[in-house]
């Protein structure tokens, strides 16, 4: 038996797997992950990582709900209707980014592998898409000019690309949150929320 199989709640026993696979996954990579690497991470023996998940499959599933779960809640504060706009931007990349200092292997699994995956692609569109639509409907609503539905969700598609982006020089440690967020509010606020009048635009006659 595993040094570390002692008797313990379900549920902690369950962080504990998913603990472990999720750094071993962000080591290895989808494919070159065992169950046998995962029950050595975890120090249990592999039929007890087998009674919690029947394949490596969906064990990987169960870290991607865990981690867009906790993704989700650390954007939670941008909702905020007490807060301006700007505010909301600001709280949004500020969860965004902490979430990825904090959990930089989950990070790595959630956006970089698991999108690779065909069989999880979906869960990661899925968080993405969510994400887009909460920085469309605050682009819109801080924009100095009227946006489109159209214009504010391309917008928002082209700020969360740069996101993710900066997020993964965060995860890497090339870039402290400070600095990542100074980038990502003068790109949100500034360059994209405060776009000039559209007569702007227009040639001189």
């Amino acid at each position: 038996m595993a040094s570390g199989s002692k008797r313990l709640p379900r549920a902690v026993r369950e962080q504990q797997m998913l603990d472990a696979a999720v750094e071993v996954f962000s080591d290895n990579g989808y494919h070159g992950t065992s169950m046998d690497a995962i029950a050595a991470r975890a120090q249990i023996s592999k039929p007890m990582l087998y009674l919690y998940y029947n394949s490596k499959e969906e064990l990987f599933a169960a870290c991607i709900r865990r981690d867009a779960g906790a993704f989700a809640e650390a954007l939670a504060p941008a909702g905020d209707p007490g807060l301006t706009p700007r505010e909301q931007v600001q709280a949004a990349l500020v969860g965004f980014l902490t979430f990825v200092d904090t959990h930089r292997r989950s990070w790595m699994v959630l956006y970089r592998q698991a999108i690779g995956q065909q069989a999880f692609a979906s869960e990661v569109r899925t968080t993405r898409e969510r994400l887009i639509a909460l920085a469309a409907a605050l682009l819109a609503a801080g924009s100095r000019v009227p946006m489109t539905d159209r214009e504010a969700h391309l917008t928002a598609v082209a700020l969360v690309g740069a996101g993710e982006a900066v997020a993964d020089r965060v995860a890497g440690g090339e870039i402290d949150v400070a600095d990542a967020l100074d980038v990502l509010m003068d790109m949100a606020w500034y360059g994209l929320a405060g776009r000039k009048p559209a007569e702007a635009h227009e040639p001189t006659a």
